[in-house]
Formats: C-alpha cells, structure tokens, sequence
C-alpha cells in the first residue's frame, strides 16, 4: 500500500489555493471537473503525496465542520525565519508561535489554513 492524497473540502477555492501555494510552496499538478466539483490536486517539490481541495458547487454557507478525530497536517520548512517572514508578510497569524520541540530535535509552529484546518510546521534542528 502506498498513501496518494488526503482530501479538504474547501469554501473558498481562491482563499485556499493561496494559502496552500503561496504560503505553503505546493504546486497545483492538475484539476479533474466533475457534475458536482472540481478536484485540485496539489503536490511539494520532493514526494509524490498530494493534497486534494475540493471544490463542491454547492457549499454550505458557514463551510465545513472539522471533526474532533482529525489532528492536523505536517509539512516540513528549510528556514522557519524566512516562513515566519513569508507568513507575516501575507496577513497570515499563527495559531502557536515557533518554539524547540527538543524531543523531536525540532522547531515547530502552526497555523490554520482558510477552512481552520491545522498545519503543523517543522523545521528539523
């Protein structure tokens, strides 16, 4: 077996795609239109997982609930300076500020992406 992607619904496509490629780095690799949505596939640089944002045409006015079971997504950054930069520059707020994880030899922060998903962000030590 082999992970592919992991799915979001999203209310607002513009919202997420900038802050899954700006802020985050991916990549959109392709769409795929379907009767009732178009599915946006997004990718990093160095693997072959893919998040994909789903945009349903008919989306509930208050957005998605999340769940109490999901936790969040991991993505990793060389530089966590120039990620706090990058962040602050694009009007982006961090749900917990970097701070040393030095059990995981790491230094960590997270956010929220547009639908209040969480991204943890690690920097390796």
């Amino acid at each position: 077996m082999k992970i592919l992607h992991a799915m979001i619904r999203v209310k607002n496509i513009d919202e997420s795609m900038k802050f899954y490629t700006e802020l985050l780095g991916l990549k959109k690799t392709h769409e795929i239109k379907l009767e009732d949505c178009i599915l946006h596939f997004l990718k990093d640089n160095d693997g072959d997982f893919e998040i994909e944002l789903t945009q349903n045409f008919e989306t509930p006015k208050e957005g998605y609930q999340n769940g109490n079971a999901f936790g969040h997504f991991a993505v990793e950054t060389k530089n966590m300076d120039e990620f706090d930069k990058k962040l602050k520059t694009m009007d982006y707020t961090y749900l917990y500020e970097p701070f040393v994880m030095e059990e995981a030899n790491s230094k960590i922060a997270f956010v929220k992406d547009p639908d209040g998903n969480e991204i943890e962000i690690i920097e390796k030590l």
